[in-house]
């Protein structure tokens, strides 16, 4: 297992005209975590300069051309592009979306080939990314595309960590997608992530309802009672400590979230919400179910603060923290399992 000083981060740059690169050299700004892991940055050093420079920052970036190239203890920048890109900070711009691609889908690669050992990824902008070579919502959908598994979106601050059923899609379809198949998926995916990620040997998940007051008995909508219900009923038969579906407006408010190892949301806002209210700033998105580490801050492109040096990096440094660590539990967790203890008969 390598040592956590060793541990390389690869970063993506996300949307250059947002707080993307701000909240990444501000987090690196603190020569402590150069002791705790190794960052390359996937962008344009000359660029990240200028950025550095109207930031009023000091931190010395070290360009490379390959990633063979990479100096530990350093902040690595590899360039994935050569040419010069015009920035106008707090602006949408196409051109501009196309390098967060450009940035993203290398340090992907560099994920999947294991030149880079956990992922972090700054905010994109989702509108100016989209392109005949690139259609998807997010990165979440990019990434389960391209590497094993099955990805699920899970908030974590601390002990607080909310999955989500379905993810970027509109309001008006999450009950179509609703299925008993996704149910056990996800429920799975989490408990999973649970045990091997974050070292919860028998994790309690708890599921919201889709419906106000789960439905009430069919009244205010069927999902819950005709998919849901039976669903968990069946884990739960099976040894998945799963529980619910509870209503979900009273459900953080009660202090009742606090009893689970994890929440599992029917749709985006039902869990972003709550989320992004008790992690006051410190929340971390990170991709569940993959084969491989990536993490995010749970913020966005905060475009009205771009280039101002007013951006918060507590989420971001949040999010190496939180690679890191799952990385480490991770490894810890393969090493238990490829040496289970004998047992008393083998012994014999």
């Amino acid at each position: 297992m390598k040592k956590a000083e060793n541990i390389i981060v690869g970063i993506s740059i996300g949307d250059l005209n947002g707080i993307g690169s701000e909240v990444v050299l501000k987090t690196f700004e603190d020569s402590r975590m150069l002791e705790l892991c190794t960052p390359v940055i996937f962008a344009n050093v000359k660029i990240l300069s200028f950025i550095k420079k109207n930031l009023e920052l000091t931190a010395q970036l070290h360009g490379i051309d390959k990633l063979e190239q990479l100096v530990i203890g350093k902040i690595n920048v590899l360039n994935v592009w050569r040419e010069g890109i015009d920035l106008n900070f707090g602006t949408n711009d196409e051109n501009v979306g196309k390098y967060a691609i450009k940035s993203f889908v290398a340090a992907t690669k560099a994920l999947k080939e294991g030149q880079i050992d956990v992922l972090v990824t700054a905010p994109i902008n989702k509108y100016n990314i989209q392109s005949e070579e690139f259609k998807f919502p997010g990165h979440t959908e990019y990434l389960n595309q391209e590497l094993e598994g099955n990805a699920l979106m899970l908030m974590v601050q601390d002990n607080l960590r909310i999955g989500l059923l379905t993810d970027h899609i509109p309001v008006n379809e999450v009950a179509k997608h609703l299925t008993e198949k996704l149910v056990i998926q996800k429920i799975e995916t989490i408990k999973n992530s649970l045990i091997q990620d974050f070292a919860v040997s028998k994790p309690k998940i708890a599921v919201l309802a889709l419906n106000p007051h789960a439905g009430d008995n069919g009244v205010i909508g069927k999902e819950d009672d005709e998919i849901l219900k039976p669903t968990i009923k069946k884990l739960f038969e099976k040894g998945t400590l799963v529980f619910g579906p509870y209503p979900a407006d009273g459900f953080f408010g009660s202090g009742q979230y606090e009893k689970f190892d994890a929440i599992i949301a029917t749709y985006h806002d039902q869990g972003l919400i709550p989320f992004k209210t008790l992690s006051f700033g410190n929340g971390v998105n990170y991709t569940a179910g993959l084969a491989k580490i990536r993490t995010s801050p749970d913020h966005g492109t905060a475009y009205e603060i771009a280039g101002k040096g007013m951006a918060d990096h507590n989420s971001f440094k949040e999010a190496v923290y939180t690679a890191i660590d799952i990385y480490n539990s991770r490894h810890q967790y393969l090493e238990i399992s490829k040496n289970p203890l004998k047992t008393k008969e083998k012994q014999l």
